[in-house]
């Protein structure tokens, strides 16, 4: 009797044990870089900064979660633009550099960036180099737009650990190179 207690003691602490290995899921850059890889395709946006329509298409994105011991991610964008000016189209290679406080909504099942900061902004055209500081408020209205509405990461509850951690709540916290995903109490 004694034997079969203790077996089913131990059985019992290595369910826990289990159990505490799935109770998180980390998502790092990587993961992050891979979802945008597959929707860069697809980032390609018509819109008027100051009073110059543009056409802008997103050619690489890369990822930075909780630089410096922060709790934002940083995403730096080179994308390709043509400036419609005077009947005219000049092609153009914009970087942006932006950062944003990433939020989860449970309903989505997905992470959005919230409170977006331009952080750097560069435009290369027609030989002209420099700063798009005079119109960055503009360009992060067009970014802020953009984020509110598409998710930087949505989770995949086809992955059992993921959809047994979605049937609770969930607290996020970002770590410097990970998002980690843990049961709320």
């Amino acid at each position: 009797m004694r034997k079969i207690m203790l077996l089913f003691i131990i059985m019992l602490v290595a369910a826990c044990s289990q159990l505490q290995q799935m109770s998180a899921y980390h998502v790092s850059e990587a993961d992050l870089e891979q979802l945008l890889r597959q929707q860069v395709p697809k980032l390609t946006r018509q819109a008027n900064v100051a009073g110059i329509p543009l056409n802008m298409q997103v050619e690489s994105m890369q990822v930075d979660i909780g630089p410096d011991n922060s709790d934002v991610v940083r995403l730096n964008t080179n994308a390709s633009a043509a400036l419609s000016l005077f009947g005219l189209s000049y092609p153009a290679t914009l970087q942006l550099q932006v950062e944003g406080v990433p939020y989860y909504d449970a309903a989505q099942q997905a992470v959005y960036l919230r409170s977006v900061k331009l952080l750097d902004s560069n435009i290369e055209a027609s030989g002209y180099r420099g700063n798009l500081a005079p119109v960055s408020n503009e360009l992060l209205q067009l970014v802020n737009g953009y984020l509110a509405n598409n998710p930087v990461y949505k989770l995949d509850t086809t992955n059992p650990t993921v959809k047994l951690l979605t049937a609770v709540p969930l607290n996020m916290a970002v770590q410097n190179g990970r998002i980690s995903f843990m049961p709320g109490k």
